[in-house]
């Protein structure tokens, strides 16, 4: 399967279960993939990140007023990592929260520590 289809058929899946793509993390060769997936307009929303892992970054309100994030691997055989944030967690601890889950992701897909 192409990395557009692919690219794709993910956020679709994902949108259907009422989860709202947030981010994409692309290596510079994968870039081109994502533009043939979705116009500009719909990329607009996206905030796009260059990185050394293709990843696509979903949310959607979860139970008792907290919110969910997927960290979804853009490859053929599923692999995310999923986390919960409390409604008083500040915008920069669920930062540092994503930045960690990034570095799991980065290290299972790479073998980096």
């Amino acid at each position: 399967m192409q990395q557009s289809e692919l690219i794709k058929e993910i956020v679709n899946t994902y949108r259907k279960h009422g989860w709202t793509w947030r981010r994409v993390l692309l290596r510079p060769e994968t870039s081109d993939h994502l533009n043939l997936a979705f116009g500009a307009e719909e990329l607009e929303a996206i905030q796009i990140e260059e990185s050394d892992v293709d990843a696509l970054w979903f949310s959607r309100a979860s139970h008792a007023e907290r919110e969910a994030w997927e960290l979804r691997l853009l490859a053929e055989t599923p692999f995310a990592l999923f986390e919960t944030f409390e409604k008083e967690e500040t915008a920069g601890q669920r930062e540092e929260m994503r930045r960690e889950m990034e570095a799991r992701l980065r290290e299972r897909v790479l073998g980096e520590k």
